[in-house]
């Protein structure tokens, strides 16, 4: 069981920069791979990055690569999605995702960090 709340969403110019935070807690996340997930008004949720809890590994959208970088503080469990370079298509709510990489077992979400970027 993991519980994740977001924080760190909000309104920003474009070309600005926002840090959103993931706090997790609960068993041990040591095997998951955790991930930034966002969905747009009207829109499906996308997928934004990820990071592999074990060591470290990301990966990211092709939307946002070069721009964001997520990264985790393993000693505050925590996962962090620093954005720069802010565009208007970035406007949505963030979710923080937790896979746990094993079959039959469901992810967790948080409940969501809205960032809004204005032109």
């Amino acid at each position: 069981q993991v519980q994740l709340v977001e924080s760190g969403g909000g309104l920003v110019q474009a070309g600005g920069s926002l840090r959103l935070s993931c706090a997790a807690s609960g068993r041990s996340f040591s095997t998951y791979t955790m991930g930034w997930f966002r969905q747009a008004p009207g829109k499906e949720r996308e997928f934004v990055a990820s990071i592999r809890w074990s060591d470290g590994y990301t990966y990211y959208a092709d939307s946002v690569k070069g721009r964001f970088t997520i990264s985790r503080d393993i000693a505050k469990n925590t996962v962090y999605l620093q954005m720069n370079n802010l565009k208007p298509e970035d406007t949505a709510v963030y979710y923080c995702n937790a896979d746990p990489r094993y079959s039959g077992s469901p992810w967790y979400w948080g409940q969501g960090t809205q960032v809004t970027v204005s032109s």
